[in-house]
């Protein structure tokens, strides 16, 4: 039988407590999990990609069901590049789901043999997002609720 794989792509910039629930949920699912590191050229990260990928390589190591890559291109090329059938992602009650929506269904216009899967956020971390975080800690405020510890001290390497 042909493993069930799935992508589970963004900037993660950073990796968030709220990222780190759609993978643990979506390695329930799923037979793999690609966590991929998108780059985007209109984005200008905290964290380089390096760093990026890195920090989520040990976060997982201890995770077999999962692997961690980068892309610069189209996500949907990807899954088509490494025969990936489903894209994971996470849904927030804080209007994701009109731009989710319409941009799953360009990626199946794109690539038709790939479906998105939304994954609901938990309550408890639906108000989460990098870019709130990356606010909170620009201004020295506590980030520690809100990523992996192993994040946080990728965060302070870069902040020294």
């Amino acid at each position: 039988m042909e493993k069930k794989r799935a992508l589970y792509a963004g900037t993660f910039d950073p990796f968030t407590n709220g990222h780190l629930d759609i993978v643990q949920r979506a390695v329930k699912i799923f037979d793999e999990i690609v966590i991929l590191v998108a780059v985007s050229p209109t984005k200008h990260p905290f964290m380089t990609t390096e760093a990026r990928v890195d920090v989520l390589k040990k976060l997982f190591a201890h995770e077999p069901k999962v692997k961690v890559d980068s892309w610069s291109g189209l996500i949907v090329e990807y899954a088509r590049q490494n025969n990936i059938a489903s894209i994971v992602r996470g849904l927030r009650p804080t209007g994701d789901f009109e731009i989710e929506f319409q941009m799953a269904s360009m990626n199946r216009k794109i690539n038709p043999d790939c479906d998105t899967v939304f994954l609901m956020t938990s309550e408890k971390l639906y108000y989460i997002s990098s870019s709130l975080v990356k606010e909170v800690y620009n201004h020295n405020g506590d980030v520690t609720a809100f990523v992996p510890p192993l994040v946080h001290e990728e965060m302070n390497k870069l902040k020294k």
